[in-house]
């Protein structure tokens, strides 16, 4: 199908599009007096440039100071980039950046060492080991429905709050053997790291990180916590019975890095490298995905019964099993369109190793190519009214035919979220949960407003009343 606002079929004619040297066309883009409007956005509004840059076209070459950017918003385009020519893409701008404040964790690295940390971590995501976690999500949603009512009728609490307390408490006992909770600052630390990291991005990494401004000294400072809560988790697993044999993602990553070739000082920073980015992405992409269901299920009441009418079918007054995700289809289908609005990877910036040729656009090697999820999941093409939410979109008559790559929530290719099935039961189960329980609303008058970190997050947290479930 075509889409209605501007692409152009391959290798054909375009008004703005040029040939180059033969192998493809230059992308269209905006003009060279539309830079310092485009680099205000690349500060304050990264939502909005991508949304600029998706009205112009599905390829869009946007020149930005020293930095060109070329957007590709169509599913062909990212099949291309994500999965058939991955090999020449690797990580890109603002994940290159952010390498300063993550180190050389799973999230930013590549090649061999990229590979070899996969393989370390993948088997700890195994279907049967993460059916076997079903138990811990459980208990971990029940506790989280607890602190919630205990507010009952009272002040509004920030949700994603909580949702963070939850997120941790999930991840360290399912994939660290560990009590999270006993280490109070580490959602704060990290927050901190994603600001230093965007600032590395939108700064193009020009700073040096020694000079005294406010968001570099508290980096610093939650860089140097989140150093020492790493080494407190080492020493605590050395120092049980059987150390670190176990075949948690801890005592994997410690077994990985022991025998460094480069010494014992590159093996522990490494560790902390891919433990801090084990901590970062294992908690904040599902806490913002929770955060925006309930967001989403507030405007929309209809919804949020159908949630809550189904959990008490399939889950009566119990706590959900593994067997129950597969019943709890509307439940799912919330949290899938939530993750299509508001997708915790928000983008997926890569650099081209190589000259490549996509749908017939020439992308010359070292360029910075973006594909958006937050665009591709509204591209008209493929979304009926895009903006609306409709779960049933996700039901058993909602898909129609429309492209895999449409729909990019964990990303796509070799570098596809190691930790999605985990991510979606936890999801799942503590909206049922939740639901089943509770009814939480925002205050009349609260902006709800999308930020766009390393996830897409809630700006300033998400203050909702409690109430019981009506």
């Amino acid at each position: 199908m075509t889409p209605p606002h501007g692409t152009t079929p391959p290798h054909g004619t375009t008004p703005h599009g040029t040939r180059r040297h033969g192998t493809g066309r230059t992308p269209p883009g905006p003009p060279r007096r539309a830079l310092p409007g485009l680099l205000k956005k690349l500060a304050t509004d990264r939502l909005a440039l991508m949304r600029d840059a998706a009205d112009l076209g599905d390829a869009v070459r946007v020149s930005m100071g020293p930095k060109t950017l070329y957007v590709f918003n169509h599913p062909d385009h990212a099949k291309h980039v994500l999965a058939d020519n991955s090999a020449n893409y690797h990580k890109g701008i603002g994940l290159v950046e952010a390498r300063r404040a993550l180190g050389d964790g799973l999230l930013t690295s590549d090649g061999e060492r990229w590979r070899a940390q996969r393989r370390t971590i993948q088997p700890v995501f195994q279907h049967k080991r993460v059916a076997g976690q079903a138990d811990v999500v459980a208990e971990e949603a029940a506790k989280l429905v607890a602190r919630l009512r205990a507010h009952e009728g009272g002040a509004p609490v920030d949700v994603v709050r909580e949702l963070t307390g939850l997120t941790l408490g999930v991840l360290g006992h399912t994939l660290l053997d560990a009590d999270l909770t006993a280490h109070a600052t580490v959602a704060h630390d990290f927050e901190a790291v994603q600001d230093q990291a965007m600032f590395e991005m939108v700064s193009q990494g020009l700073v040096p990180m020694w000079v005294p401004l406010p968001h570099q000294l508290r980096f610093r400072r939650a860089r140097r916590r989140l150093r020492e809560v790493v080494d407190r988790l080492v020493a605590e697993r050395g120092g049980r019975p059987g150390g670190a044999d176990g075949d948690d993602a801890l005592s994997r990553l410690i077994a990985s890095t022991r025998l460094d070739a480069a010494g014992p000082r590159a093996g522990r920073q490494r560790l902390h490298d891919e433990l801090v980015t084990l901590l970062l992405a294992g908690h904040e992409t599902t806490a913002s995905t929770l955060g925006w269901t309930f967001h989403l299920l507030d405007r929309h009441p209809e919804a949020r019964a159908r949630v809550r009418e189904e959990a008490m079918t399939v889950l009566g007054d119990r706590a959900p099993r593994y067997e129950d995700l597969r019943r709890l289809t509307y439940t799912t289908a919330v949290v899938q369109e939530a993750m299509r609005l508001y997708p915790p990877v928000w983008i997926l910036p890569r650099r081209a190793q190589g000259a490549d040729d996509v749908d017939g656009w020439a992308v010359p090697p070292g360029s910075d190519v973006l594909i958006c999820p937050y665009t591709l999941h509204r591209h008209p093409a493929f979304w009926d009214a895009p903006e609306r939410f409709d779960p049933d979109r996700f039901g058993p008559d909602g898909g129609g035919d429309r492209p895999r790559y449409a729909y990019l929530p964990f990303g796509a290719g070799p570098r596809f979220c190691v930790g999605s099935n985990l991510g979606m039961m936890e999801a799942v189960f503590v909206t049922a949960a939740v639901v089943r329980e509770l009814t939480l609303s925002t205050p009349p008058g609260h902006r709800v407003i999308p930020e766009p970190m390393l996830s897409l997050r809630v700006r300033g947290g998400l203050p909702m009343a409690v109430r019981a479930a009506a």
